[in-house]
């Protein structure tokens, strides 16, 4: 394989994935170890991947994505998810909505609910949800990020005041051994605070989160009550989700 058409294919292979390993790609493309890394280490001169010790990530894959490209991720599945995911909240009901482009969706799929009250630090979530009359939605105060996310200690302190019905939780990575990972530190804290002020935690997560590498661990999946998502989880994972309380929904 020419050294060009391999690079092409080792940018698309960590794309996808969020992470290879060398081991990986040695076996996936049939080369030698050495190759791969001499490959990985002009790949990374050329900010077309970062490198890690052992493997190489995409550069989007370190630090959340854009998020109108996020937006675009799996628009499809994150619509199925969404009407899944509304299917088990009531009229009336109490809810925490998180930041992020899925709970974005599940916002949307929740216009036809009625008399809803809502607590979000999604600015765009909030925008969406304004064109139910019957909602009583409540902002969340904090620094406010490009892609409409509130975030900070004021942000954390105020949700936790709260105590509501559920909490629809987005995350940027699910770990092997079940971590939920994301890429902020801060952004984990008001998610901590929206799991603890929640008597349901809805997990709403496409398939492409259980790939992905992030830094900052928020917790265990086994501290929620609902994962929705739309294809079956890693072994690894649904193991611990068979031996938890953990509701699965595969939404399809």
């Amino acid at each position: 394989m020419k050294q060009s058409i391999r690079h092409k294919k080792i940018i698309e292979l960590v794309k996808q994935s969020g992470y290879l390993s060398t081991e990986e790609l040695v076996n996936l493309l049939g080369v030698s170890p050495q190759t791969i890394r001499r490959d990985l280490n002009e790949l990374a001169q050329n900010n077309a991947i970062t490198r890690h010790h052992g493997g190489a990530t995409s550069p989007s894959s370190s630090e959340n994505s854009d998020y109108n490209e996020r937006k675009q991720f799996f628009s499809a599945e994150k619509q199925l998810i969404a009407q899944e995911v509304v299917k088990i909240i009531p009229n009336n009901a109490s809810l925490f909505i998180d930041i992020g482009t899925t709970p974005e969706a599940v916002a949307n799929a929740l216009l036809a609910h009625q008399n809803l009250r809502i607590v979000t630090n999604n600015l765009n979530a909030a925008y969406i949800l304004m064109q139910n009359k019957t909602f009583d939605i409540t902002m969340a105060g904090g620094s406010l990020r490009q892609d409409g996310g509130i975030i900070g200690e004021a942000t954390m302190a105020f949700i936790s005041q709260f105590r509501l019905d559920f909490g629809i939780l987005g995350i940027s990575s699910i770990d092997t051994d079940g971590s939920l990972l994301d890429y902020d530190y801060h952004e984990v804290q008001v998610k901590r605070a929206i799991i603890e002020s929640s008597r349901n935690t809805l997990l709403v997560t496409d398939h492409s989160k259980f790939s992905r590498r992030a830094m900052v661990r928020l917790g265990s999946i086994s501290e929620v009550e609902y994962l929705f998502t739309d294809s079956k989880p890693p072994q690894s994972i649904q193991e611990l989700i068979d031996s938890s309380n953990v509701k699965l929904h595969i939404c399809q």
